[in-house]
């Protein structure tokens, strides 16, 4: 049997085509865009005719549960909760198979496999299926103590590359994530994880664009040197330091420590996650500016701004495959006078319904619309969205509304006659 580590397949090695293989053999994981969710640690195990028949059976099982587990990471929801996907809706939203390690035989496969799903087209299956849950941004400081010594950002310590190499794009938690140089080492030393002075955490946090601060610590017990070593892990939260979790690792070996601090990042991310769900990662209020609440807006010259009126609409439209439905949402952000858009349900290979928000009438809307290449039909059954057929006339611009007319004294009845009074020309009776 052979084994593959860190193995990366292209969406493109899919069932029904040649398998192209992008292999970087040895611990370190195969980079993913940053414009990926990643979903890692799905044991596959399937049989089948041929060798090659069984991994790709296993590379489908995988992205079966890879959705199911992706769903549940961003919605908080339970993976029974996932909508079910078709392998064909699955192939486009997956954009990549990772092979952590793998066994295959002339009928049988059996791995550990990570998945990697389109950011865009992903995140738009999550956001009309429920909230997507997102904690606020959390300034991320890495706290080693070995040897009796503590070190944050002063040098790259395993436990700081460890959450460099951590994927977070399928966690609920927002993480802030220095680079460690110029004034990192300075402000964010571990002297500054034990204040609790707000004054200062906020100067901090404004800095770094965050809106709190989690500290994940790690104390190393080592037996005798190269032998086996116990890290106790921390994960705390705020200037107070609330505990949020709290458990130790072993390994046997100094060589281990890099794949058990991978698998501490994952434990404290899980419960990160678990407190964002239950309501205890959350901003600190003393940790805002609040300058904004002593400027006396009763003193304050504010100019009115004429009010537009804004309205909303409720279209239908065909969403034969998941790309569609992507690309209608571009075109409709960038239509002007559109405020706001957003997918009330999602039916790919059938008939979608969406919201728009927009400002100013509908002629105006639905010359907008033209001018984007989109038509809007009125029906009995309402509103349809469709692209304008090759051919068909476009709309012609809509007349801008009359201006009001300007306030003012009330004109006089015209004099007989040419005298002041009068509003008709000169040696003109209006009579006939």
């Amino acid at each position: 049997m052979g084994v593959a580590l860190a193995t990366l397949v292209a969406a493109g090695a899919m069932p029904g085509g040649d398998a192209l293989f992008a292999q970087q053999q040895g611990a370190a994981a195969a980079p993913v865009s940053a414009t990926s969710f990643e979903v890692d640690g799905i044991d596959v195990d399937v049989s089948a005719k041929s060798g090659e028949a069984a991994r790709m059976g296993g590379f489908r099982q995988a992205q079966r549960l890879g959705w199911k587990m992706l769903y549940s990471r961003m919605t908080g929801n339970p993976m029974t909760a996932a909508p079910t996907l078709g392998d064909s809706v699955l192939d486009g939203l997956v954009s990549g198979i990772i092979v952590e390690r793998e066994q295959v035989s002339s009928n049988r496969y059996i791995a550990r496999l990570g998945v990697t799903f389109d950011r865009a087209r992903a995140g738009q299956l999550l956001g009309v299926k429920g909230q997507v849950l997102r904690s606020p941004p959390m300034l991320l400081i890495p706290v080693m103590i070995d040897g009796g010594t503590a070190r944050t950002f002063e040098a790259q310590t395993p436990w700081l590359r460890a959450w460099a190499r951590f994927r977070a794009g399928a966690s609920p938690v927002d993480y802030v994530r220095p680079a460690g140089v110029g004034v990192d080492r300075l402000l964010l030393n571990y002297g500054q994880t034990q204040r609790a002075n707000r004054d200062w955490w906020l100067s901090i946090l404004d800095q770094y664009g965050a809106s709190d601060v989690l500290v994940v610590e790690v104390r190393l017990d080592r037996d005798y040197p190269g032998g086996p070593v116990t890290g106790r892990f921390v994960g705390r939260h705020g200037p107070d330091g609330i505990v949020l979790t709290r458990f130790a690792l072993r390994t046997s070996a100094s060589t281990g420590l890099d794949a058990m601090f991978d698998e501490a990042v994952k434990r404290m991310d899980a419960a990160f996650g678990g407190a964002l769900r239950d309501g205890r990662l959350k901003p600190d209020p003393a940790l805002r500016f609040n300058d904004v609440a002593d400027v006396d807006l009763a003193e304050a010259i504010i100019p009115e701004q004429p009010a537009t009126a804004q309205a909303t609409l409720h279209v239908t439209v065909d969403t034969p495959d998941s790309a569609t439905i992507g690309t209608l949402q571009s075109a409709l952000r960038l239509t002007a006078n559109v405020t706001n858009v957003s997918i009330e349900s999602l039916s790919i290979g059938g008939v979608s319904r969406v919201e728009i928000g927009y400002t100013g009438d509908l002629a105006t809307l639905r010359w907008a619309l033209d001018q984007r290449g989109l038509r809007l039909d009125e029906g009995q059954g309402g509103y349809r969205l469709r692209r304008r057929k090759e051919g068909e006339a476009p709309i012609p611009q809509p007349a801008p509304p009359l201006p009001q007319p300007a306030q003012g004294p009330t004109p006089q009845p015209a004099a007989a006659g040419g005298g002041p009074g009068n509003l008709l020309p000169a040696g003109f009776s209006g009579r006939n």
